[in-house]
């Protein structure tokens, strides 16, 4: 028999867990598992599964936009950061200035993250580097590169780790939020991902309802998420708390609309992505 629940594309890391709060918590979720089936993967294949038709809505790297033809946007929800994002991590070595870089190995998990690393580059005046695609091991990726991008949970980590690295290789390294260097040199927030719709998918206001009521009940309940994910992962519940609530916004604004146009506008002027336009009229705040 077909089953006629929509396919989600979800994403097994800790800054979307506000957003599907409803999905996984009573008392909505036994009711939104009769329209919804749940998949769980990384962020590029969410964008994989949406282009195959595969999946009916997908958390994708917002740069999956403008590679992917007829994908949408479903409004009102967003993975983003108005200024330090503590999950993105540029690191580099202390002795080697950014313009001095030549090589980095950057975490395969997400093109968004690197296209954004390749416009502070530019800012930086460093265009020429080369991104060396590798799995999250900090240890290993500063062993075949110059620096590093992870991305993550695996940034928290390494966070935390700062100092039991710097005692065990005695290698200083220094710790660059990317969020806060784009911020920085731009003044405008870092996108990260959306909810983003299969182009053949159809779907009915209620859809936008559920996911916009669930960002909401999850922003309610980020206390409980804490404790929930101290468990899961070895982060001290009240760092996981500030990540939640200061280092995350939830919420598709215009100021996050702002945003994302100027990625996709500076994609397109330094030939990294190909043309794309955010329709705001097709994004109402809620």
């Amino acid at each position: 028999m077909h089953d006629s629940r929509l396919r989600i594309a979800a994403i097994d890391f800790l800054n979307p867990a506000p957003l599907m709060w409803d999905f996984e918590h009573p008392p909505l979720a036994a009711a939104l598992a009769e329209r919804y089936i749940i998949d769980r993967m990384t962020p590029a294949e969410c964008a994989r599964r949406l282009a195959w038709g595969t999946a009916d809505i997908g958390l994708i790297p917002i740069a999956a936009l403008a590679t992917t033809p007829g994908l949408r946007i479903l409004p009102g929800c967003t993975i983003a950061s108005k200024d330090r994002v503590r999950s993105l991590l540029l690191v580099r070595r202390a002795h080697q200035p950014l313009a001095a870089l030549r090589t980095i190995a950057a975490d395969t998990a997400s093109r968004t993250t690197v296209t954004y690393a390749r416009l502070l580059f530019r800012m930086w005046s460093n265009p020429q580097i080369e991104f060396l695609p590798m799995a999250a091991n900090l240890d290993a990726m500063l062993q075949r590169a110059d620096a590093a991008i992870v991305i993550g949970d695996p940034d928290l980590l390494a966070l935390e780790e700062r100092e039991n690295r710097l005692e065990r290789t005695g290698e200083e390294l220094v710790y660059h939020d990317i969020a806060h260097e784009w911020h920085a040199l731009t003044g405008l927030p870092f996108i990260s991902a959306v909810w983003g719709i299969a182009p053949n998918a159809v779907l009915d206001e209620r859809v936008q309802n559920d996911f916009i009521l669930s960002r909401d009940h999850g922003l309610q309940n980020r206390d409980a998420l804490a404790r929930e994910w101290s468990r899961r992962l070895p982060i001290p519940e009240s760092t996981i708390l500030t990540y939640l609530t200061t280092n995350i916004h939830y919420v598709l604004d215009d100021e996050c609309i702002e945003g994302m146009s100027a990625f996709f506008r500076r994609s397109t002027e330094a030939s990294i992505l190909p043309d794309y336009t955010v329709l705001r009229s097709d994004l109402v705040s809620r």
